[in-house]
């Protein structure tokens, strides 16, 4: 009787998590509290914990960075990344995806390359680069971003004091460990992509768009941007990114934070105070107007996650709580004897969540409840970022409608589209790279 509930439970986790998927936009957190609901009331689970940490600094965060747009600050940084990429177009396969990575690094949200994408495949096209090369593994790129940014509301899950946090991993090994694990994924996913697929000019879809009168390979692929950027997104920037090392040095150095009863401050709450702060600043120097920075999409992105967030993780935390003697007592073996195969989870919940800071808040508690290492945890990292399998999520569909090729696509079977292969490689490089920093560290 006992397993039939589990089971049953779980059925209606699943289905509040596809529902929700399938509706979008604010759908999770909707559903997911439906779910919650349900756990509750008919299944009299104890509700489990709010991830209020996380969302109070997806809302500090996103603040800043919607002020930053605001200001001007997220088109002045795309112009100077446009001028890098057409200043060696030849390689944009490879410069492309490590142009995404330090963007959605510092700004925390992978939401922040869609401006690059389209730049991105038109200066693929006008050198006759195949544009799926480099939009695939720019995109991944973004994710990859995430986990490891000081700024993500990712990193910000695995470091609250119940979990990462709680185990004296910070900000500095949470860096040391995936900044490199990441760009060196990044490497070896453009080595491959470089040879993936016919030369543009022998592919199928693309000799179709041309025979039509869709594409005139005569014609300028690039044209110059001509919009006027506001004269003070520097100091927008600039105050952005005084933020972002902020965050950075608090969280590396801990003696710099105050100290209250003994303890220094959490860095729940620094991030919180400095983002916040500096959003106020970015207004101020980059004379914009603060109604403008909750119009912008940076802003309503970022309030679908921090909603989503809400209900999902409030719904996985309710189901794991309410079973958790079961769930470890038929599955604890396991982790503790394999802990690298917690990747499996992981990845397999963010495909269904859509949300790094969402899996990691629903599983990491998971995670160390069944005795996985934390620092193996911190090398699974990246495996949050497994959203890409199905080609719904809003950068890939985006990347998909930047190339007027054709060649970035969805295959018959969906699953065999262009994203596919850059995922998987970046996911296990990341994994590797990031395990084996994680033993030279911690042992």
């Amino acid at each position: 009787m006992a397993t039939f509930l589990i089971i049953a439970q779980l059925l209606v986790v699943l289905a509040m998590i596809f529902i929700g998927a399938k509706v979008g936009s604010i759908g999770l957190g909707i559903y997911g509290m439906v779910g919650v609901f349900i756990l509750v009331f008919c299944f009299g689970l104890e509700p489990g914990v709010i991830p209020v940490d996380v969302m109070l600094i997806i809302v500090s965060v996103i603040t800043a960075s919607a002020a930053l747009q605001a200001a001007g600050g997220l088109d002045y940084m795309v112009s100077i990344a446009a001028k890098l990429l057409k200043r060696h177009p030849s390689r944009i396969t490879f410069y492309a995806p490590f142009v995404t990575w330090l963007f959605c690094f510092l700004a925390g949200t992978a939401h922040t390359c869609y401006a690059l994408l389209p730049i991105i495949s038109e200066i693929a096209y006008k050198e006759k680069v195949r544009p799926e090369r480099p939009l695939s593994v720019a995109t991944i790129a973004a994710s990859l971003g995430i986990t490891g940014s000081p700024v993500s509301a990712a990193t910000a899950a695995i470091l609250s004091q119940t979990m990462l946090g709680g185990a004296g991993i910070g900000i500095k090994e949470i860096m040391i460990i995936t900044v490199p694990a990441s760009l060196i994924a990044i490497f070896v996913a453009a080595l491959v992509q470089n040879f993936v697929g016919k030369p543009l000019e022998q592919d199928p879809e693309y000799q179709r768009r041309v025979r039509e009168g869709l594409i005139d390979p005569e014609a300028e692929a690039v044209q110059e941007e001509k919009a006027e950027h506001n004269p003070r997104a520097m100091w927008a920037v600039l105050a952005f990114l005084l933020g972002v090392v902020l965050v950075v040095l608090f969280g590396s150095i801990p003696a710099m934070r105050p100290s209250f009863h003994g303890e220094p401050m959490n860095m729940n709450y620094i991030i919180e105070i400095i983002m916040m702060s500096i959003a106020a600043l970015i207004l101020f120097v980059g004379k914009a107007d603060v109604r403008d920075a909750v119009k912008g999409n940076v802003f309503a992105s970022g309030m679908n996650a921090m909603v989503s967030i809400f209900g999902v993780a409030w719904m996985g935390s309710t189901f794991f709580l309410g079973n958790q003697e079961v769930i470890m007592g038929s599955v604890a073996g396991i982790f503790t004897s394999w802990p690298i195969l917690f990747a499996i989870p992981l990845f397999l919940f963010s495909i269904m969540l859509f949300s790094q800071a969402a899996t990691a808040k629903t599983l990491y508690p998971v995670g160390l409840a069944l005795g996985v290492p934390p620092h193996i945890l911190l090398a699974l990292f990246p495996a949050v970022n497994g959203y890409f399998f199905l080609p719904n999520y809003p950068t890939e569909v985006a990347a998909i409608g930047f190339d007027r090729t054709g060649t970035t696509r969805i295959g018959k079977f969906v699953i065999n589209h262009s994203f596919q292969l850059a995922g998987f490689i970046t996911t296990f490089v990341s994994i590797g790279i990031g395990y084996l920093i994680a033993w030279l560290l911690f042992g």
